[in-house]
């Protein structure tokens, strides 16, 4: 028997789905995520905890996209769930850590989710414009200049790099 997680992924990333259903599917999944974020954050204080099931009626979701919400936000909690084995009647939390919850929203470029206002409260807009530019910067690959044939040798032998050190490159 699949687990939950099994269950999700298979309906959510490898079902065949058309253009117009997987926009539909995902239009109503991004929906409801942000219908929790919006309550979670509201109440940072209180972090909620109880079963898969328990939270999934906490916020009038079925269990398959509580599900999808808590393999979401685990990389972002303070003690990641048992997302791989859990049933309907396994304890979870959604005890985030801010920082890095929206440091991975901007990293998955949910911008529905990290311009919450709910974000106000819990992390100035410096703290957040830092956050953006870190992730955004993560995935920024610089490269060397690259040394011309006819340059002159970064060895400091003053050849041309051709006669030098890219002799052999």
């Amino acid at each position: 028997m699949a687990t939950l997680l099994e269950t999700w992924r298979g309906l959510a990333y490898e079902s065949e789905m058309n253009q117009q259903q997987a926009t539909q599917f995902w239009g109503t999944y991004f929906n409801l995520e942000k219908g929790i974020y919006e309550q979670i954050l509201a109440t940072p204080d209180a972090p909620v905890s109880g079963t898969v099931k328990e939270l999934a009626e906490k916020f009038e979701v079925e269990v398959l996209i509580m599900t999808g919400f808590l393999d979401g936000i685990n990389d972002s909690l303070k003690n990641p769930n048992p997302i791989e084995t859990m049933e309907e009647d396994t304890e979870v939390n959604l005890d985030y850590d801010k920082e890095k919850l929206y440091y991975n929203m901007v990293g998955a470029k949910a911008d529905w989710l990290y311009e919450l206002p709910q974000w106000d409260a819990l992390l100035d807009e410096e703290t957040r414009k830092k956050l953006y530019k870190e992730q955004k910067m993560s995935g920024t690959i610089i490269k060397d200049k690259k040394i011309g044939r006819n340059d002159p040798c970064p060895c400091g032998s003053g050849k041309k790099y051709k006669k030098c050190c890219g002799d052999n490159a």
